[in-house]
C-alpha cells in the first residue's frame, strides 16, 4: 500500500457506493448489471488498473487489481469486473500491437465488456477436452459448438474463446485462442443468463456458435496450437484474484460476525461472552489472518515476476478453502439470521460457494500442487 493506491481505493469505494450498491438488487432480479455501470468503471478509472496507460489503462501494477478485487468482494456486490481484467490480460501477454491497441482502450472504458469461454457442459477443468471447433478457412475461421457457465456472457462484447483448430490431435498443441467481436455477429447465440445458488446480479451464461466467421487475424500469439500453454500462464493471474477475493470476503465475514455476537444475547449475555464464541472467532481470526499473509507475499511474488504456477494453485485452493471454513463458522454463530437471505452474511455464503469450483477446481489444483513434489 502506497498513498498513490490508498487514493485509488478511495476511488473504487465511491465507484461501489454511488454505481453499484444502490442498483445491485434490481441487477439480482434481471440477472446482470446495466450496460451504463460498465461505462461508469471506465469513467472512473475502475477498469485495467494494471495495463499499460498506452492501451487505456490505469498503467499501475497488480497492487491496483488487488484493491479492486477486495472491495468489490468486501462489498458483496458482485460485478464482474474481474473477468474484464482477466481477458484484458490474454490480450495484453499475447496479442499484437495492433490487437492491443484495437481492443484494450475500449474495455478500459466499458465500451467492451470481456468474456472467456473456456467451460464446455463435458469440460471443465479438463481443458483438453474442449470440442469446439475452428476450421482455418485462410482468411478466416469457421467456429462452431457452445461454452457453458460464461461469466460476463450476457453482456460480453468481446469473448477469449479457447476452441480445437486441430481436429485430429489430442494433445495440448490442438487448442487454440481466438478473439470474438460479438456485435452483429451471425451464428453467434446468448442463452438467458442461468439461475445461480450464489452472485444473482453477476450474469453467467450459454453461448452458442454455429458457423461463426472469425477474421484470421483474430487468432491470439504467432501461430495455432498454443492455447493450452496461454491459459495455464494466465491462470496464475486468474487465481491470485479469486484467492485474493477469498481473503477479502472472509475477513469482512469476520468483522460483520464479531459486531454480531457483541450484539446478540443468550442465556443473559452476549454471545461473545461464551466461550465457544470466543474460541470459534479465535479460530477463524487465525486463519484470516494466515491467509493474509500468504496472499500479500503472493501478490508481492506476482509483481516481481516470480508467481510461479504451483503457487498459484496453492493459493486457489487453501485460500478458497479456508474462506469457506471462516464463512460456515460465521453462519452458524449468527444462528437462525445467518440462514435469512436477507443477511448479509448468508448472502456472502451462498456466493462463496462457487470459488471453489470455478478458475480450476480445488481437486484438480491438488493434482497440480502434488506434480511439484
Amino acid at each position: 500500500m502506497t498513498d498513490e493506491i490508498r487514493i485509488f481505493q478511495k476511488t473504487v469505494r465511491k465507484f461501489i457506493e454511488a454505481e453499484v450498491a444502490p442498483h445491485h438488487a434490481r441487477w439480482a432480479m434481471q440477472g446482470h448489471p446495466d450496460a451504463a455501470a460498465w461505462i461508469k468503471a471506465g469513467e472512473m478509472g475502475v477498469l485495467l488498473p494494471d495495463v499499460p496507460m498506452e492501451y487505456g489503462g490505469g498503467g499501475g501494477t497488480f497492487a491496483h487489481e488487488a484493491i479492486v478485487v477486495e472491495e468489490i468482494s468486501r462489498s458483496g456486490l458482485h460485478f464482474g469486473l474481474s473477468i474484464q481484467s482477466i481477458v484484458a490480460h490474454y490480450i495484453l501477454a499475447y496479442g499484437s500491437e495492433e490487437q492491443k491497441h484495437r481492443w484494450l482502450p475500449r474495455m478500459a472504458c466499458g465500451e467492451l465488456v470481456g468474456a472467456v469461454g473456456l467451460t464446455e457442459s463435458h469440460s471443465g477443468s479438463d481443458l483438453q477436452a474442449i470440442r469446439t471447433t475452428a476450421r482455418n478457412g485462410g482468411g478466416h475461421y469457421v467456429v462452431n459448438g457452445s461454452k457453458t457457465f460464461i461469466s460476463n456472457g450476457w453482456q460480453a462484447g468481446l469473448v477469449c474463446l479457447a476452441v480445437r483448430t486441430d481436429s485430429k490431435a489430442a494433445g495440448p498443441r490442438a487448442l487454440s485462442l481466438l478473439v470474438l467481436e460479438t456485435r452483429d455477429l451471425p451464428g453467434y447465440r446468448v442463452n438467458r443468463p442461468l439461475e445461480k445458488i450464489g452472485r444473482h446480479a453477476q450474469d453467467t451464461c450459454e453461448l452458442f456458435f454455429n458457423d461463426v466467421l472469425v477474421p484470421a487475424e483474430n487468432l491470439l500469439g504467432p501461430g495455432e496450437g498454443r492455447g493450452l500453454f496461454q491459459m495455464m500462464d494466465q491462470f496464475r493471474y486468474e487465481r491470485l484474484s479469486i484467492g485474493l477475493s477469498a481473503v477479502a470476503t472472509a475477513e469482512r465475514a469476520l468483522e460483520l460476525t464479531a459486531n454480531y455476537v457483541k450484539e446478540r444475547h443468550a442465556f443473559g449475555k452476549p454471545l461473545l461472552d461464551l466461550q465457544n464464541t470466543r474460541f470459534k472467532l479465535a479460530e477463524c481470526k487465525t486463519e484470516a489472518h494466515i491467509a493474509r499473509t500468504f496472499v500479500d507475499d503472493c501478490i508481492q511474488k506476482f509483481i516481481d515476476g516470480r508467481f510461479d504456477s504451483v503457487t498459484a494453485a496453492m493459493a486457489k485452493y487453501w485460500l478458497t478453502e479456508c474462506q469457506w471454513r471462516v464463512l460456515d463458522e460465521c453462519v452458524q454463530l449468527h444462528g437462525g439470521y445467518g440462514y435469512m437471505q436477507e443477511s448479509p452474511i448468508a448472502r456472502m455464503w451462498a456466493d462463496s460457494r462457487v470459488q471453489r469450483i470455478y478458475g480450476g477446481a480445488n481437486e484438480v489444483l491438488k493434482e497440480v500442487i502434488s506434480s511439484s513434489i
